[in-house]
């Protein structure tokens, strides 16, 4: 951990101590352990959300390359100029259809 072995952990508690004092040594002890411990408590969550990030982006992609894909499959630009033509011939059509007879209507 940080290249410091026993010898030098037991120089820093007796700088520590000499600093501090033996009264408020405890409390400090208890005060930096909780303060790691919510550093490591933050950087797990922290991690925890840019993995989720990165599944989200890879799950986006997936989704971005199906949607070209059908785009790709579902061509619709491709023959609109022939249906265009088609609707323009056939609407005279239908504007010019032959008036029901009354025979025709007394059949039903």
């Amino acid at each position: 951990m940080f290249g410091i072995g026993m010898p030098e952990m037991f120089l820093i508690l007796a700088i520590a101590l000499i600093v501090i004092g033996p009264k408020k040594l405890p409390d400090l002890a208890k005060s930096l352990g909780r303060a790691f411990g919510e550093f490591k408590k933050a950087t797990a969550e922290l991690k925890e959300t840019m993995e989720l990030d990165t599944d989200f982006t890879d799950v986006k992609n997936a989704f971005e390359d199906l949607d070209d894909h059908i785009k790709a499959e579902t061509d619709t630009s491709v023959g609109y100029e022939a249906v265009d033509e088609n609707d323009s011939d056939h609407s005279e059509e239908k504007k010019t259809a032959p008036e029901a007879d009354e025979d025709d209507i007394e059949d039903f």
